[in-house]
Order: C-alpha cells, then structure tokens, then sequence
C-alpha cells in the first residue's frame, strides 16, 4: 500500500502545473502579506521529512514570495500564519483568489492560537469566496491518512473546553485551502520561537507532512 502511495504521489508531483523550474522539485512559499507581514516560526522541517517519506523532490526550505507579485503563481503550495489582525490590500486578495481557484494551495494557521488572525482569516475566506464556506473535516477525511494515519488532533495544553479541529475550503470539488485556529508552526524546529501561552497542535510535522502530500496529489 505504502509503494503505491509513494509512487502516486510521485507520479502526480512530475504532472502538476506548478513545478520549479529546477529538476522539478516543489517549491514551497511563505507568504509575504498585508504589508510585511510574514511567519519566521513557522517551521520547514516538514519539508525535509516530506522527501524521507515519500518520493517528493522539495526545495528543503521556505521561498519568501509576496503574494501582491506574479512569483506566487510559480508555487504550487504555500503557507500564511499569524499573530495579529490584518488586512490585505486590493492586489493581495485578487491575486489569493487567483491563486487558489486556478491550482494553489494554502496552508494558513493562527499562531499559537491567536483569536485576532483567526477572526481575520475568517473574514477574508468570507470575503473572497462568499459562496463557499470553511468547513471542519472529519477525522476520516484523506488529509489526516496520507503519509501519516492520524488519529486524532492534540493541543499541546490539552484545554478540555477548546475543541482543535482543522477546516478546509472546497472550490469546484477540490479542497484548496486547510486553516487551523491553532498553531501548526512546530516551533520545536525553530530557533527562537515559542508559544508563550499559547496553543500548537502537537505533531504538528505530521500534520504538515500529510497537508503537503494531500495538496500534491488532489
């Protein structure tokens, strides 16, 4: 079964559109928004662990890319997250819907369970796609079955009254964006980062591990 995984993400990693240009390995993006707005937690390290799993060719680490500029559309997988409320300027969100309707994927996570990125995010999916909506995926949904077979979703402070769920956005039959509320920066792998209080999901490499197959593949 395994074998199979491996070589069909193989397969669809060498026919998807948005390939670098070097030896087809997959580039990944950290978002440059609203301004300069930017994640240094968010950690790549998953990247590496993508290419120990599976047949994946990545880059290794995070290209920053300004999602106001042309070089975002080159990426096929990118990620966005947060400590704070903001919003994007009129270029910024042509470019996202852009994105996302015609191939891209987001990945986009509130830092340490920051509330004001969350409302932010929310609103801007409500903006930019008022007939679709974010949605929980369930725990049987493919994207927690890739290359991990994850059980359930864990918070580092395990709050009993805090339910952790990620949510997905579907365009045209196809899920395009994953957004947690909590943090899946696995800051274990980042110098000079903690939560300080707040939440991450714990295995957070997983998670971003099956994230990045599931965009490959789908």
């Amino acid at each position: 079964m395994k074998i199979l995984l491996y070589f069909l993400l193989f397969t669809a990693v060498m026919s998807a559109e948005y390939l670098s240009a070097k030896d087809d390995v997959v580039q990944c993006g950290n978002l440059i928004y609203a301004g300069t707005n930017t994640s240094r937690c968010f950690s790549d390290e998953f990247l590496a662990e993508v290419q120990r799993k599976t047949s994946i060719a990545t880059a290794g680490r995070f290209k920053s890319v300004k999602l106001s500029s042309d070089e975002l559309f080159k990426m096929p997988f990118v990620v966005m997250t947060g400590e704070k409320p903001f919003n994007l300027s009129g270029k910024e969100s042509e470019n996202l819907k852009k994105y996302l309707s015609s191939g891209g994927f987001l990945l986009a996570s509130a830092g340490c369970s920051n509330q004001e990125f969350s409302d932010s995010f929310k609103r801007l999916v409500k903006h930019l796609f008022p007939d679709n909506k974010l949605k929980s995926l369930p725990l049987s949904h493919q994207i927690f079955h890739t290359v991990y077979d994850i059980p359930e979703i864990k918070l580092t402070h395990g709050i009993s009254s805090v339910k952790a769920e990620l949510f997905g956005l579907e365009i045209n039959g196809r899920i395009v964006l994953v957004f947690s509320p909590h943090g899946l920066n696995d800051t274990a792998h980042t110098e000079g980062c903690c939560c300080c209080g707040g939440n991450e999901i714990e295995n957070a490499i997983e998670f971003n591990v099956n994230i990045l197959a599931y965009a490959l593949t789908h």
